[in-house]
């Protein structure tokens, strides 16, 4: 019999992130709450370089104890496209901080790289792990690619993308799914069996507050401190260019990933096929969310619409203040 039953029952997870200030409180929430285990985390091209990512992955993890779990460098470039703009946190730095404000991260980050690490990780695990991407999907594609039957072997995919009614980056598509469209088109084509897509249209719900962050802050927690620290930046970077309901507030999008695996009514799905816009000069990167079932294609995605925005943030602070 095990020694730490409730250990194992934690349901374990990989975060394939381009650690921004969101992708930070989702690492953090994933690597403390009692219920989860963070078995890795992969790092992409995308908010910044993928130097900068996986640095930015490696202090966030050593600032709250967790050096321990492994991080993997996954793609420096999208897939297909040799024209990717500059990095994200250099066009809004306000949002996504150009300087990681943590201490200096060791050099630990391991030298099997993500997309060799995921195919050999899920061909040898026993038990299911979540795989959870919140940037641009070029890891996951390209594991698809050089392994195809991948998709029998991961039990669950969470992404963090696109929006139906809500964009961020162009008129008509979210970034991480317009960072690299083919990439996306290619995940949501392969045939996951259980897949969960969070767009914009639910993360916009999943906001954290100034009052909120006070708590955080009066903790004492490194977690709690940091986090607000982040979230206060993202407040700061969304008044400057984005106009939202509620300017004391700001959406934690990754966040809203980690906490479905915890609570999973937090979010409403509905059952429909998404695809990915990758040639249209004003809709490239869009996700097409069929919600009229005009395709007449068959579901490949449960797309959540909704999160409850109370929940999420009692998720977020009691985890980080008390774990």
């Amino acid at each position: 019999m095990s020694a730490n039953p409730q250990a194992a029952k934690r349901h374990k997870l990989i975060l394939d992130v381009d650690t921004g200030t969101d992708d930070a409180v989702a690492i953090m929430l994933a690597a403390l709450h009692p219920t989860l285990e963070l078995v890795a985390c992969t790092t992409v091209n995308g908010n910044r370089t993928i130097e900068q990512t996986t640095d930015n992955t490696l202090r966030v993890l050593d600032h709250i104890g967790r050096g321990d779990i492994p991080v993997h460098a996954g793609l420096s470039r999208p897939i297909a496209r040799l024209d990717f703009p500059i990095p994200r946190a250099e066009r809004d730095p306000g949002v996504h901080f150009v300087e990681m404000p943590l201490a200096p991260a060791r050099s630990r980050a391991k030298a099997t790289d993500a997309v060799e690490f995921l195919i050999e990780t899920y061909r040898a695990a026993t038990e299911p792990i979540t795989l959870v991407p919140v940037g641009p999907l070029s890891n996951i594609a390209s594991a698809l690619a050089l392994f195809p039957k991948l998709v029998d072997f991961v039990p669950e995919v969470v992404i963090m993308g696109g929006g139906h009614a809500v964009s961020n980056v162009t008129p008509s598509a979210e970034f991480n799914i317009w960072a690299d469209p083919e990439a996306a088109a290619l995940v949501f084509a392969a045939g996951f069996r259980n897949l969960t897509l969070v767009p914009l249209d639910a993360t916009h719900k999943a906001v954290i507050s100034l009052d909120q962050c006070r708590v955080l802050r009066e903790s004492g927690k490194p977690a709690a401190i940091a986090a607000a620290t982040f979230v206060e930046k993202r407040i700061e970077g969304y008044r400057s260019y984005q106009t939202l309901d509620d300017q004391d507030a700001a959406p934690i999008h990754d966040a809203l990933c980690v906490h479905h695996l915890v609570e999973r009514n937090v979010i409403e799905t509905f059952d429909y096929h998404v695809a990915v816009e990758t040639t249209g000069a004003l809709t490239v990167g869009r996700t097409v969310i069929d919600t009229n079932f005009r395709s007449r294609q068959p579901a490949n995605a449960k797309v959540a619409m909704n999160a409850d925005t109370e929940r999420f943030g009692r998720f977020v602070v009691d985890t980080l203040t008390r774990f």
